[in-house]
């Protein structure tokens, strides 16, 4: 029996959900192959994995700038140097698991585990197949570190495989497949009883609206922007989504209500619920995360660009809008501008969900699956 592993690493939401994914369809596609989901960083260093992952959410919560910097830092120079010898010691303790497994194949949907196994295969001490799932939009070097002894490389879009040519990687391990996302968005649902279960108007537009989840990033703009939706966009509704964030709930309740809008506004804490509400949608306006945005565009969701992380997140939004998909609100532009402009031109917004056609890639876990396993 192959014996396939999935790493992955718990630097926010796009890693997991795609490991997910690809775990999911091996289970249920695969019986023959014995397969296990695994943090690579938990498994090697629980207090570096804890100190890490909470220093990670701490400067994208509250200093995205400095986070920025680090994410462009270690493409290059010390911290590049830090993260990637960092990675070599930590690469024994994965052999551990990997040798008493005797894996066939690795699946990465993080640089740090892709870095280990192909540091673990140079120094031959491993012989799997490995396979990394690169889960945004632009190419980061951290990804490709090693690259020699990676079998496959899967990226969301054409762009982002020919700078991983330029940089170097032999473009026949390069597979334009998308980022995995679940299975449910290729699902067929029933609109009319969502509209009925989440109280809305079938007959009016729905704009779906993220405000940033458990980061909550610049909340007084987040407000500020929907409060523009509100009181321009009258013929609409709006689900507007706090995640786990309780004061972003609140101030979305506390706006509502001062809008008198709640016969147009309909807001939810953490929902499963996201695949559906998108089936209804008319657009969506999001920070532009990899899995937000690969959800979106699977959808057919023209977007609105708001609060991406500086780093790979501004990267994303650069992409999405110079592809016509997104139209991205700066920090310094007017909301009430930006978004009158767009909504004066509904062939516009056409266009951009058209657009999306192209970008758009529902079978990623299907391709990326048979690709590495075989049909």
């Amino acid at each position: 029996m192959k014996k396939v592993i999935i790493f992955y690493a718990s630097y926010g939401g796009g890693h997991l959900s795609a490991a997910k994914s690809i775990l999911q369809y091996i289970e249920k596609n695969f019986p023959l192959i014995s397969v296990a989901m695994i943090d690579c960083m938990k498994y090697v260093n629980k207090p570096i994995e804890k100190m890490t992952t909470a220093a990670y959410r701490e400067m994208a919560k509250k200093a995205p700038k400095l986070w920025g910097k680090v994410y462009s830092g270690s493409q290059k120079g010390l911290l590049s140097k830090i993260s990637k010898d960092s990675n070599k010691l930590l690469a024994n303790k994965l052999n551990k698991l990997l040798q008493e497994k005797n894996v066939d194949v690795v699946i990465s949907t993080h640089p740090f585990s892709s870095q280990m196994v192909s540091y673990l295969k140079r120094k031959e001490k491993l012989n799997c197949t490995l396979a990394t799932i690169m889960t945004d939009f632009a190419m980061h070097k951290q990804w490709l570190i090693g690259h020699e002894y990676t079998d496959y490389f899967f990226v969301s879009n054409e762009t982002m495989k020919q700078d991983i040519i330029n940089y170097g990687v032999a473009k026949e391990k390069i597979y334009v497949t998308g980022i995995p996302m679940s299975n449910r968005f290729t699902e067929n649902f029933d609109n009319q009883k969502i509209y009925e279960d989440f109280k809305l108007d079938p007959e009016k537009k729905v704009i779906l609206f993220f405000g940033g989840g458990e980061f909550g990033l610049g909340k007084d703009r987040t407000v500020q922007i929907l409060k523009t939706l509100i009181d321009k966009l009258q013929d609409f509704q709006i689900v507007a989504v706090s995640g786990k964030n309780v004061k972003m709930k609140e101030a979305f309740e506390e706006l509502v209500l001062s809008c008198n809008a709640k016969n147009r506004v309909v807001i939810l804490g953490f929902t499963d619920k996201v695949p559906e509400l998108m089936s209804i949608s008319y657009m969506v306006v999001t920070k532009p995360g990899g899995l937000t945005t690969t959800e979106s565009l699977a959808s057919g969701l023209p977007m609105i660009i708001i609060n991406p992380i500086p780093g790979q997140e501004e990267e994303n939004a650069e992409f999405l809008e110079k592809n016509g998909v997104g139209v991205w609100i700066r920090k310094n532009d007017n909301p009430d501008e930006v978004i009158s402009k767009l909504f004066e031109d509904s062939e516009k917004i056409e266009e951009m969900r058209e657009k999306t056609k192209s970008l758009c890639k529902i079978n990623s876990t299907k391709n990326i699956c048979e690709i590495v396993l075989g049909k």
